[in-house]
């Protein structure tokens, strides 16, 4: 893996598509690497069986990443059924076996007790902290944490396939479900048993799956740069999302570039702020190119107070 010499001060959204067996920060870590990226991180860490869309930020674009915590995500799912695993997917250890005897009217009937609001008590080996360590440590050294159930929404969980053993679905869920923990409980309401075998994550918020990019593109991009063919901002940057995609959800408050300023500086100022009601997040745009400058929140008073700014010196995508 290349060391980030010279590294460069770039912003922006990049959808990497990540495959199995690989670590989330790896992953970061080599996409950083080969986008020559001073500054990155990434949004919504998947297991190394998953793949799909993992989400890495660019300079200026980490300070908004916080925004897409509450997102939404789309998953399809390939459930091993008759057999229940330690770790409720392929990596773990198989810890019971039973036969598949349910009717499809029971299989609706399963899946309909977990669509919408619901509560979900996190897998042991899960990344969760309790006193400064994830949970999986503890997992592994068989130590079981007594953990709180948290409130999930399944907005969709449909059966896509059912082939022999193999129960394909499509989710999609609120943040912070665990897919594995679904499963697991899914195949104990069945009585046979299912662990994850095969995961991929094709959406976050309004990030969709067709603008993701592989590690191999990636490497044959940067091949082509370290060649002399072409250059970053040609072959690369174009990637990028802009920044103010992460928070594309808020409304939009319009300043002047005269009003801007003073808004740059972290003053309040008036903005074109009706039909807005008091602690409204929005996202602030400035100039006749409807540059992106921030996000803020609503006043009493109507006014837009900054809560996070984009530093303009850096390249923005």
């Amino acid at each position: 893996m290349r060391h980030c010499r010279n590294a460069r001060n770039i912003c922006g959204v990049f959808l990497l598509d990540k495959p199995r067996d690989l670590s989330s920060n790896n992953a970061l870590q080599k996409v950083r690497n080969f986008f020559n990226a001073k500054k990155a991180g990434h949004m919504g860490a998947l297991d190394p069986l998953a793949t799909g869309m993992l989400p890495v930020c660019f300079g200026e674009a980490t300070k908004f990443s916080q925004y897409l915590l509450n997102a939404d995500k789309r998953y399809r799912v390939v459930a091993r059924l008759g057999q229940r695993t330690d770790t409720s997917d392929a990596y773990g250890e198989v810890i019971s076996e039973r036969d598949i005897n349910f009717t499809s009217t029971q299989l609706n009937n399963a899946l309909n007790f977990f669509r919408g609001d619901t509560l979900q008590i996190p897998s042991m080996y899960s990344a969760l902290k309790h006193q400064g360590r994830p949970l999986y440590e503890y997992a592994r050294q068989k130590i079981i944490i007594k953990r709180k159930a948290r409130p999930i929404t399944l907005y969709k969980l449909e059966c896509t396939s059912l082939k022999h053993n193999e129960l394909e679905l499509e989710i999609h869920c609120s943040k912070g479900t665990y897919i594995r923990t679904i499963i697991d409980d899914l195949g104990e309401s069945l009585g046979c048993g299912a662990h994850v075998i095969y995961l991929r994550r094709i959406q976050v918020a309004n990030y969709f799956y067709e603008h993701m990019v592989t590690l191999d593109h990636l490497a044959f991009l940067r091949a082509k740069i370290d060649e002399g063919i072409g250059s970053f901002e040609l072959l690369i940057d174009s990637l990028l999302l802009s920044i103010d995609t992460l928070v594309i959800h808020f409304p939009v408050v319009h300043l002047t570039e005269e009003v801007a300023c003073y808004f740059k500086q972290g003053q309040s100022v008036k903005g074109d702020t009706i039909h807005l009601s008091e602690g409204t997040m929005v996202r602030v745009t400035c100039g006749d190119d409807h540059r992106f400058i921030g996000v803020a929140i609503l006043d009493s008073d109507e006014r837009v107070v900054p809560r996070r700014l984009v530093v303009e010196t850096e390249k923005s995508i």
